[in-house]
């Protein structure tokens, strides 16, 4: 079963918090990893779009949870995360 995020409520302590929604925690989780493992591997975003055919402009998106991005992506992230040179000469 999936682990689903639960809303956080604004802090009313903190004038400058705000609360988020289920589906904003799980889009900045997914961008996190995203970001997480591009960066693990000392790659730009260009260098990593490239490298692993994924559009530039929707990698941004993703990292910047502009976008959610979907499961599959997460899964191809995560076999990246754990073996980007097979995955690298998978896609080239």
């Amino acid at each position: 079963m999936k682990n689903e995020p639960t809303a956080l409520p604004a802090d009313a302590a903190d004038a400058e918090d705000f609360s988020a929604s289920a589906k904003a925690l799980d889009r900045g989780q997914r961008a996190r990893l995203i970001r997480q493992t591009r960066t693990g591997l000392g790659l730009s975003q260009s260098e990593f779009a490239t490298r692993f055919r994924v559009p530039v402009g929707t990698l941004r998106d993703w990292e910047q949870a502009r976008a959610t991005a979907p499961d599959f992506a997460i899964a191809y992230v995560r076999v990246i995360g754990q073996h980007p040179e097979m995955v690298a000469k998978a896609v080239a």
